[in-house]
C-alpha cells in the first residue's frame, strides 16, 4: 500500500500518455466500444423503447441505434484488420532485426 502512495500524478499521466500514442491504441478503443455496443444491446439496451417516451426521443433514439447497428461492424471488422495489420507488421520487423543480429 506504501508503494501505491509513493506514485506521484505525474507519473499517472505518463503511463496514460504511453497508453493513449500506443500505435494500437485508436483501433483497439474502435473495436472495444463496437463490442460493449453489441453487449449492451444484447443485455437490454433497447429498453428505452419500452417506456413512456415523446415520438420524437423514440424516433431518435431509433434512427442512433440502427446508424449505429449498421455501421457497427463495419468498424469492428476494419479496427480488427488494422490491429492484425498492425501486429503482423511489428512481429516482422522484430524477427528482422533478431535475424539480423544473430547472423552478424
Amino acid at each position: 500500500m506504501k508503494a501505491l502512495k509513493n506514485i506521484t500524478t505525474h507519473e499517472y499521466f505518463l503511463a496514460a500518455k504511453k497508453v493513449v500514442t500506443n500505435e494500437y491504441f485508436p483501433a483497439a478503443a474502435v473495436l472495444f466500444c463496437v463490442v460493449l455496443f453489441w453487449a449492451l444491446g444484447l443485455l437490454g439496451g433497447l429498453s428505452l423503447l419500452s417506456t413512456n417516451q415523446t415520438l420524437l426521443t423514440t424516433l431518435t433514439w431509433m434512427l442512433f441505434v440502427y446508424a449505429v447497428a449498421v455501421l457497427s461492424p463495419l468498424a469492428g471488422v476494419l479496427a480488427a484488420i488494422d490491429l492484425s495489420r498492425r501486429w503482423r507488421r511489428n512481429r516482422r520487423r522484430d524477427a528482422g532485426r533478431t535475424g539480423g543480429q544473430a547472423s552478424a
